[in-house]
């Protein structure tokens, strides 16, 4: 068995190339051959070359600086598909803190830029803290509108989903730039979300809550329908909330290695290694509050993300059943690369059942993300055993060039169709798409690369 790793970890910086490279890269009809990058020091160093050049012109040059709001605080989401402002801009959580983790980790991985991204990281935290933060009753309001208030008749809901993404963008804001104030949010954050929502019965954390601190445990008088915001009905669990969760304790435990914060990221953590994962790699989706799965289908992308997220935490907790750890987190790239992939164009499909039927065939922006930071990792930990996850990389990272990015407006289409063409009617950013997925997967996969081909 391999040693259980994150290449990322070791020290890593970025090359300063962002004046070296034009805003708008080659046309796409330019079609990238993966055959030009061998594995070895060559194939590796062109490829992070590529890929950091697009994460730097493509990606963070579409978002920063046109969507920071000066006039309200914090970050505009919408942007429609030619890379115009939109109009819906209400102002979620889970945006909010996204975006300012990725400038907090921008500041911190790219030295050449964190002149620029330390100031969006602290706008990021300043909103978070004075206008997400419910003053009241304390917890991240989970959606205000754009100018950065409750709208007259919402409750306030709190959600798990978005209190996680908070505490992981003020951990990384403390981690990159130091804030006191981002380590305050972050500790309130954790310390809001353990007492009010934490399952003592039956682990992990309830997932909707009153504005209050209250679980909501069956449908409110008021709801317009029985299902809560990620698809379950009230009361039950869910795989998304729990792996991000997983994710924020990873990064909490980072800067802050509090007893009770890693009894919980260890607790989280069994609860999706051992609950939420299941042969032959796959993933429930929704659960009873004692954790009983609910019969559904299996999405290849938080298959593929969890993985990763699974190592990461491992390797955060210096646990000792590494061997366990890696077994089902390859499970849980090879299964979607066995009923999930698209062996004619590239790229990972975005749901089906475990084993291949009923698939969805569309091509979401954010599990082909995902997909490409996984396939690396499993490279890096057997590549010398088999040379697949690489092969898989490089198709990936070919689909994504030839399909996914859109070379003229930049970014990434949110969805492609199976035969390869983006769907124009999506935006380039929206509540749900913002430059997290992407970002993080190119600054992931452009630091191991530059580690694997030094070594």
């Amino acid at each position: 068995m391999a040693e259980l790793r994150l290449g990322r970890r070791r020290a890593r910086i970025f090359a300063p190339l962002a004046f070296l490279f034009p805003t708008v890269v080659a046309p796409a009809a330019e079609r990238l051959d993966p055959m030009q990058y061998p594995a070895g020091n060559t194939g590796y160093t062109l490829l992070a070359e590529q890929m950091e050049a697009h994460l730097r012109q493509g990606v963070l040059r579409f978002w920063f600086p046109r969507c920071v709001d000066r006039e309200h605080g914090g970050f505009r989401p919408n942007f429609l598909d030619d890379g115009s402002p939109g109009t819906e801009n209400d102002k979620t959580i889970v945006f909010q803190s996204r975006m300012t983790w990725v400038a907090a980790q921008v500041a911190l991985r790219c030295p050449d830029l964190a002149e620029e991204f330390r100031p969006y990281a602290e706008h990021g935290v300043g909103f978070l803290a004075e206008k997400m933060w419910d003053k009241e009753f304390g917890g991240p309001f989970w959606q205000l509108d754009p100018t950065g208030h409750l709208r007259p008749g919402d409750p306030g809901d709190k959600h798990l989903y978005g209190v996680a993404f908070c505490i992981y963008a003020a951990a990384a804001a403390r981690q990159a730039i130091g804030s006191e104030r981002a380590m305050d949010l972050a500790r309130s954050t954790f310390r809001w979300l353990d007492q009010h929502a934490r399952d003592s019965d039956h682990g992990g954390y309830h997932e909707t809550l009153a504005r209050s601190g209250t679980p909501i445990l069956s449908r409110p008088p008021n709801a317009k329908s029985e299902m809560g915001i990620l698809g379950a009905p009230y009361g039950f669990k869910s795989m998304n909330a729990h792996i991000h969760l997983l994710e924020a304790l990873t990064a909490l435990h980072g800067v802050w290695p509090d007893p009770v914060v890693t009894a919980r990221l260890n607790e989280v953590f069994e609860i999706v290694r051992d609950r939420i994962a299941v042969p032959p790699g796959a993933l429930h989706l929704f659960f009873a509050p004692d954790w009983r799965p609910v019969p559904g289908l299996d999405s290849y992308g938080h298959d593929v993300e969890t993985a990763y997220l699974l190592i990461e935490a491992h390797h955060a907790l210096k646990r000792e059943d590494g061997a366990k750890t890696l077994a089902i987190a390859r499970s849980l790239v090879d299964n979607p690369l066995r009923h999930g992939w698209d062996h004619a164009l590239g790229g990972f499909y975005d749901s089906g059942s475990p084993f291949g039927q009923n698939r969805s065939k569309d091509k979401i922006w954010w599990t082909q993300a995902e997909g490409l930071n996984a396939l690396l990792l499993m490279h890096e930990h057997f590549g010398n055993e088999t040379p697949k996850y690489y092969e898989a990389f490089l198709q990936q990272w070919a689909f994504i060039w030839n399909y996914q990015i859109d070379h003229t407006s930049g970014e990434w289409f949110q969805t492609v169709s199976p035969q390869g063409e983006p769907e124009h009617d999506r935006p380039k950013g929206s509540y749900w798409k913002a430059a997290y997925h992407n970002g993080r997967a190119l600054l992931n996969v452009v630091e191991t690369l530059r580690t694997m081909a030094e070594e």
